[in-house]
């Protein structure tokens, strides 16, 4: 088996031509001895170079303790769940570390190769993906201090002594970027005497040395063993910190994006039925970088100026900044595309509005969200502390618990129409999809912020509120299951064209096309309290068009435009929601 030139170069490229060539032969040596049976398992949906994925694809995003029963384990919990729940309308989950761990609910992990047993085990997970596409965290920036790698590094044993960043405390260190208003270095004591180790998140997160090879082939291996336990989807966390440099801001790194490259160059040699997607929660043009050139790194990225852009829309009725966004998007390269999120475990980021909200803009964000019994984190940067982030459900961030349910639902269910409707594949946070509020007890228990949206259930007590019509949760999880049929058709494709169609400000009006062109959905969004109209190009309809999320004939006028042509109105309720069929059959 012997590794393609592409990984070849970038091995080379991160360590030196000389270094690189025998970190080539461990690595193809230690994949060929622990690996090889992973080309018996591609699938007709696994093109070399393409994107695995299609418009049935849809994510839900959960812990794998979410949904809890007496005397049962998690993780059969959580399939039961999606068994009733996601069958015929979501394919994949996304479950939130499920390996051992210290703190930060999950990704301060203590043992990469086993399943916290309090969920489960590798069975659970195994059966789970029998069903359903998986997607797991690989935690590579940083590991527990629990992890037998640091305890090594404490005992000071040569093999882990350069698996952690030592810096002295006299280093100039301003320049890093930090994500979070804390120390960057940690004091330990080691047996070698006292040692600063560098901790990007947290004292008990010790960032991992990937200057040292070894750390790099351990995390290939972890990486093909979570890919041979049947993950479809890999989330590298917090990538954009991985390689640092004195003298460098340390996010961004060109070896940065050369590992990322590798990991994918990798996927594509031995499981091309992988899908490499990074979490970068930075401003846009950034974010877009780990594209790489459209076909050398991240097959997905997050879209993350989308959840702070769709609740400004809603906040100010207003979709202006919405399709100035979206119409600057560029084209798709045919081998990648975006992550559409609105709700996460972590809480809606600010950064990424950055440039496209005004300050004004974004303050009128951090209002309404302490307003709404939110609560704000905040990062460090060398003019101060600045907001970082709005730790938030998203629900209760867009839809007012003063209005009754069935506006309530309609509201938040418009807000979530706009990570089905734009082109990339959807990843919906399971509190979403269940309808949750915020959770301010869990905040005083943990002290954390980022607890607020992370509540566990209990699986028998959500079920009845889930089956009982009428319900918040029951409207919701309706809503959302019939706007993800509607989508399960080739308009939706990640890879397919979306063109943004003018319109009034309070509404957002998408065309999304099959990658051949054939199959058309005009995608149209009220964000307002009160009704507003949407005109069209005649095209844009189909004859006889139909919602295809209700089924209902569309209601159209025909009406003159400024230049004295015709064209056709539709009328668009409050907080309504339309996919007109555009295909001309």
């Amino acid at each position: 088996m012997n590794m393609n030139s592409r990984a070849r170069e970038l091995i080379e490229l991160i360590y030196g031509r000389e270094e690189g060539g025998s970190i080539l032969v461990r690595l193809e040596k230690m994949i060929e001895e622990r690996y090889s049976d992973l080309g018996q398992r591609a699938t007709e949906r696994s093109p070399r170079g393409g994107l695995p994925l299609d418009e049935r694809d849809a994510f839900l995003i959960t812990y794998g303790d979410q949904f809890r029963r007496e005397g049962e384990k998690p993780l059969k919990t959580l399939t039961e769940f999606a068994t009733k729940h996601l069958t015929g309308s979501i394919s994949g989950v996304h479950i939130l570390p499920f390996f051992p761990y210290t703190s930060d609910d999950g990704f301060s992990i203590s043992d990469y190769s086993s399943v916290n047993p309090d969920l489960g085990g590798w069975e659970e997970i195994e059966r789970l993906a029998g069903s359903f596409k998986l997607m797991s965290d690989l935690v590579l920036n940083h590991c527990s201090v629990s992890h037998r790698w640091f305890k090594g590094f404490l005992e000071d044993d040569p093999r882990y002594r350069d698996y952690f960043i030592v810096v002295s405390p006299n280093e100039d260190l301003s320049m890093v970027t930090r994500p979070r208003a804390l120390p960057l270095l940690t004091r330990f004591e080691t047996k070698a005497g006292a040692k600063h180790v560098w901790t990007t998140f947290s004292a008990d997160q010790v960032d991992l040395n990937y200057a040292n090879p070894e750390v790099l082939i351990e995390m290939i291996s972890i990486f093909f063993d979570h890919v041979r336990r049947g993950i479809q989807v890999i989330r590298l966390d917090a990538i954009a910190y991985l390689w640092k440099e004195l003298g460098h801001s340390c996010i961004h790194h060109p070896k940065t994006h050369a590992v990322v490259k590798l990991f994918r160059a990798l996927a594509e040699e031995y499981a091309p039925w992988v899908v490499i997607i990074t979490e970068t929660n930075v401003p846009h043009k950034e974010n877009i970088s780990y594209f790489g050139n459209g076909k050398d790194e991240a097959h997905m990225i997050y879209q993350f100026s989308l959840p702070p852009l769709v609740l400004d829309a809603f906040l100010r009725e207003d979709t202006g900044h919405l399709q100035s966004w979206a119409s600057s998007l560029p084209p798709l390269s045919g081998a990648t595309t975006y992550f559409n999120f609105l709700a996460s475990h972590d809480g809606v980021g600010l950064l990424p509005a950055n440039g496209i909200l005004t300050e004004k803009e974004i303050d009128g964000l951090v209002e309404s969200v302490l307003n709404r019994n939110g609560l704000i984190s905040y990062k460090a940067t060398a003019s101060g502390d600045i907001p970082y982030e709005m730790n938030v459900n998203y629900c209760d961030a867009v839809a007012e618990r003063s209005l009754d349910d069935s506006a309530r639902a309609r509201k938040f269910l418009a807000s979530q129409a706009f990570l089905l409707s734009l082109v990339g594949v959807p990843g919906i946070y399971v509190h979403s999809f269940l309808g949750s509020g915020n959770y301010r007890d869990g905040v005083e228990l943990t002290g954390r912020n980022r607890t607020i949206n992370r509540e566990k259930l209990s699986y028998d007590e959500v079920g009845t509120e889930l089956d009982r019509p009428g319900s918040f949760r029951n409207r919701v999880i309706r809503g959302y299951s019939d706007m993800l049929h509607a989508r399960r058709r080739p308009a939706f494709h990640p890879l397919g064209k979306q063109t943004v169609l003018p319109s009034e400000k309070e509404v957002f009006a998408v065309l999304r096309e099959s990658p051949d062109g054939q199959d058309r959905v005009t995608c149209a969004i009220n964000t307002a309290h009160t009704g507003a109209s949407l005109t069209l190009d005649s095209s844009l309809l189909a004859a006889g068009s139909r919602d295809i999320i209700t089924g209902r004939p569309v209601e159209t006028r025909m009406v003159e435009d400024r230049n004295g042509g015709r064209r056709v109105a539709v009328e668009l309720g409050p907080w309504q929601v339309m996919w007109i069929d555009a295909s001309m059959k």
